[in-house]
């Protein structure tokens, strides 16, 4: 009964720490160390995402940013709806830097609430993204083409993964320059 009660002991132990280990972080996601803002301005199309409600369906995803004098940012994000040759859609938001690093932003769709918008990573040449959210719900890979290498995918991928989202809910986003 000892080495039975043991054994259980022992397994129910194991099973709890292989569950802790693959357990994604709970705290705060990764940032970008420094972003410096004119240089990340312009276009950003979106290569993948877990979307919003108001991204379902999206196709030629982009976000463009625009900073303006007063330091806030001018969003706009532009897609087609359901389909390539779908109505243009075009949402604008602005965005609060709030740290000094500037890679956390609050994005205001609606006075006065802001949404968490936090670059999570940032290629060294500007030419790949991560955008996610310490709520993980949300999270995009963005690119300053409309496609990326597959390599560079699966790496950023696997970057979102490590940052506590469930990479099975990623879904690519059509558009018209992939081959």
């Amino acid at each position: 009964m000892r080495l039975a009660t043991l054994v259980s002991l022992l397994v129910i132990a194991a099973l709890a720490g292989c569950a802790i280990m693959s357990d994604p972080p709970r705290d705060g996601v990764t940032l970008a160390p420094k972003v410096d803002l004119p240089r990340f301005m312009g276009d950003w199309y979106v290569i993948a995402n877990i979307p919003t409600f108001l991204e379902k369906g999206a196709y030629n995803a982009r976000d463009n940013y625009q900073l303006d004098p007063d330091g806030s940012i001018a969003t706009t994000f532009t897609f087609n709806a359901d389909g390539f040759n779908g109505p243009m859609k075009s949402y604008t938001s602005r965005g609060f830097v709030m740290n000094a690093a500037n890679s956390v932003w609050g994005q205001q769709y609606i006075w006065p609430i802001k949404a968490d918008f936090r670059i999570a990573y940032l290629s060294a040449d500007y030419r790949q993204t991560v955008i996610a959210r310490d709520k993980r719900d949300y999270v995009w890979i963005m690119a300053r083409t409309p496609t990326i290498p597959e390599a560079d995918f699966e790496r950023l991928k696997a970057f979102v993964g490590t940052q506590g989202y469930d990479v099975n809910l990623l879904q690519r986003v059509p558009q018209a320059g992939a081959k």
